[in-house]
């Protein structure tokens, strides 16, 4: 009868591995502005896979056009940025395939981007690969995985939005 007076539920956004591997905690990324949550929190993951996909349904707001990052958000409004290794800028796209475009709406496990991560090695940089959220003023709450990940398979946060 007074649905008026009882509080919406917020929203939650679940958010699976993009890529496969192992979990880290931001905090053990070499680059302190991933590691000191500059940029946001979240999850980083040491890839054993080569394909970059969706970790949710939602938009391809930006790739860079060195295809080392790209940004998602979601129908809810969450922003996600994924940085595909530490440095990896400086290669100027080498070791990295772009398969989507910016402006197009994707389906969780939906390949976004290839990457190499045996050249990327080569080239002297690391492949661990943060997912950050970056609209934490959004967020209220954050709870994360641990352990090994399969693309677009496994939860690696459930993200709780403000009401």
């Amino acid at each position: 009868m007074f649905k008026f007076l009882k509080k919406a539920k917020a929203s939650e956004v679940t958010l699976y591995a993009p890529i496969s591997g192992r979990l880290m905690d931001l905090s053990e990324v070499p680059d302190e502005v991933f590691a000191n949550r500059m940029v946001g929190d979240g999850i980083a993951i040491a890839p054993s896979g080569e394909i970059l996909v969706a970790p949710c349904d939602g938009t391809i707001t930006q790739i860079f056009s060195t295809n080392h990052a790209l940004g998602i958000k979601t129908p809810e409004g969450l922003e996600i940025l994924i940085h595909l290794g530490i440095d990896t800028v400086e290669l100027k796209g080498k070791g990295f395939a772009r398969l989507k475009e910016a402006g197009t709406e994707v389906k969780r496990g939906e390949p976004i981007m290839r990457f190499d991560i045996h050249e990327v090695e080569k080239l002297g940089k690391s492949t661990i690969t943060p997912i950050v959220i970056t609209n934490m003023d959004a967020v209220s709450s954050v709870e994360k995985a641990e352990g090994e990940v399969e693309a677009g398979a496994s939860r690696i946060m459930t993200v709780r939005m403000n009401d």
